[in-house]
């Protein structure tokens, strides 16, 4: 496998990372509201997501999706589930007070933020289309294991990279000070757009 093969499914990935999605949008709401520790563990748990679905399209997604299709459309309805399910907690919650950690519900462990990352980036379809019909298509089929291997530890770094430091930026005092004074109206914001994004999962 060239370098420059090499750099161009590293770049991909690195954009489609970067690209608004239920994982930026849940690294961003976790900033603000539960600070870049957990941030950061939830980006742990949507990396190890994106590096299940890239393993699973170099060794063979790609083909069973086209054995058989209707397992696509499948993931599509439960990921739009799961994705509508947050938004309803989301919008629900709205109104409550937001807990600082000294009262109410205690923070959120690292086991389930870590949880919430896997499952956020599990129940997407996006990257599974992306792996299976996009990124693998510039992966050489004769690529050495260990060029293999250093591409899918590129995956976990850009989504780990990325998503954490979405969320250092969100967790500045500023940004937490302006998510508590106005958390009913972003987290129905949040919550919006997860819906959206599970309409979107479910019709296309």
């Amino acid at each position: 496998m060239s370098l420059a093969a090499f750099a161009a499914a590293w770049l991909l990935h690195l954009m489609a990372a970067i690209s608004p999605g239920p994982a930026v949008l849940m690294s961003a709401r976790t900033g603000m509201s539960e600070g870049l520790r957990t941030g950061a563990i939830l980006a742990l748990g949507l990396a190890a997501g994106a590096l299940v679905w890239a393993s699973a399209a170099l060794f063979g997604l790609a083909l069973l999706f086209k054995v058989a299709p209707s397992l696509l459309w499948g993931m599509k309805i439960a990921g739009a589930i799961y994705l509508m399910r947050m938004a309803f907690v989301m919008w629900r919650e709205a109104d409550r007070p937001f807990d600082t950690g000294q009262a109410g519900r205690p923070p959120r462990s690292a086991a389930s933020a870590f949880r919430l990352g896997l499952f956020t980036q599990l129940s997407n379809p996006k990257p599974a289309v992306f792996f299976s019909a996009i990124f693998i298509g510039t992966v050489p089929q004769d690529a050495a294991p260990w060029a293999v291997g250093l591409l899918l530890l590129a995956v976990f770094l850009n989504e780990f990279l990325w998503n954490t430091f979405v969320a250092r930026v969100f967790s500045f005092e500023r940004a937490r000070s302006g998510y508590i004074s106005l958390k009913s109206v972003i987290d129905r914001s949040f919550g919006g757009l997860l819906a959206l994004l599970g309409v979107k999962l479910a019709a296309f």
